[in-house]
């Protein structure tokens, strides 16, 4: 069963010991199905909008105290993607600006290999969700260091997978 609203405020909000804000996020991602049904080796990933719908982006939001690393990705790729799946080995760690707050952010990314896409998810009045190809989603992301883990995951896929078009 899963929870048809996000979480909100910052009350369990977690922060670095130098005072920035602890995000994490997961790049959802699968591979093509053909239309015979077999997979194929074909990358795609998930990004959304904005709540503003202006920008592109994979899922992100604040890790709580009360969760896990790995329930905070897959939290925030409910929320805002309405997707559900494993979240996989951490692709890295990178430290930000908000250019709209002028904060500084510690943000994590992980893989998420999604096995369910819901028909319903709290975010879905605020959010659209799209899947792309690779260089389709490296265009379109705003984020740089979403970019740069985006490029960690094809490169990680790829030594376990084989070659795929992106």
């Amino acid at each position: 069963m899963v929870c048809l609203v996000s979480r909100t405020g910052r009350h369990l909000q977690r922060y670095d010991n130098l005072g920035r804000r602890q995000v994490v996020g997961c790049i959802p991602y699968r591979f093509k199905c053909s239309s015979d049904g077999t997979i194929s080796d074909e990358l795609e990933v998930l990004v959304i909008s904005s709540q503003k719908g202006q920008k592109m982006m994979f899922p992100k939001g604040g890790w709580e105290l009360d969760e896990s690393i790995e329930e905070a990705a897959l939290r925030e790729s409910i929320e805002e993607a309405g997707v559900i799946g494993n979240v996989e080995c951490e692709l890295g760690k990178w430290y930000f600006i908000s250019k709209s707050h002028g904060t500084f952010y510690e943000g994590y990314m992980f893989p998420l290999l999604v096995k369910e896409e819901l028909d319903f998810w709290p975010e879905q009045n605020v959010r659209q969700r799209t899947w792309m190809n690779v260089k389709e989603a490296r265009d379109v992301c705003q984020h740089w260091w979403m970019k740069e883990a985006l490029d960690i995951l094809v490169e990680r896929l790829g030594k376990g997978y084989g070659l795929f078009r992106d």
